[in-house]
């Protein structure tokens, strides 16, 4: 089963060396809606926890468990919860073909990646090149670096520290649309912008 991020331990508490451990497990759900689960186990007993808010008490005979609820996550988890980082953003800018110019619609995205950017205290961001199919794997690596160098020097004229963000190129390796070599695909001209 996979673990879920959101999965929130409260209160443990060892007394000592043979005392049993005792709080609570919640698990919380995931932000995109997919599907988690996490088991507990505590004195060679488990417990699946599988739905949104599904909860165990963990106690001396080993997890018992409950329904939790939205409103008692917060409750308890509050300053926890609002500890959490920003969950992360991609946004995807394309290119005229063959040059390493934004479209007149990506020109007018640019703000909302830096808006984005600026209102995390501590930015992580990396810029991912990309090309159609058109051209030599050497022309098409290159180009796809420019592409991302083009907006990371747009980042950094906003201010945004250089150590803070990474530009790379995958020239026409990793097509969004799949496409025969030498086909001209707008959709795979692209800069993926990954802002954690």
């Amino acid at each position: 089963m996979a673990r879920s991020a959101a999965a929130l331990l409260s209160g443990l508490v060892l007394a000592g060396c043979a005392a049993p451990k005792t709080g609570s497990v919640v698990l919380l759900p995931e932000r995109d809606g997919r599907a988690t689960a996490v088991t507990i186990q505590q004195g060679g007993k488990e417990a699946l926890l599988s739905q949104p808010y599904a909860a165990a008490h963990l106690t001396a005979s080993g997890p018992q468990t409950y329904a939790s609820s939205a409103l008692e996550v917060q409750g308890y988890f509050a300053a926890a919860l609002a500890a959490q980082p920003a969950a992360p953003m991609q946004f995807t800018l394309y290119f005229v073909e063959g040059k390493d110019e934004l479209t007149e619609e990506s020109r007018r995205l640019v703000d909302n990646v830096f808006a984005e950017i600026a209102r995390r205290p501590v930015p992580d961001v990396v810029v991912i090149g990309h090309t159609d199919r058109v051209g030599s794997d050497a022309f098409n690596d290159t180009l796809s670096r420019q592409r991302a160098e083009v907006v990371r020097k747009a980042l950094l004229a906003r201010a945004i520290a250089p150590d803070k963000v990474t530009a790379i190129g995958r020239g026409k390796r990793e097509p969004i649309v799949p496409t025969a070599d030498g086909v001209a695909e707008p959709r795979n001209r692209r800069v993926e912008i990954q802002v954690r």
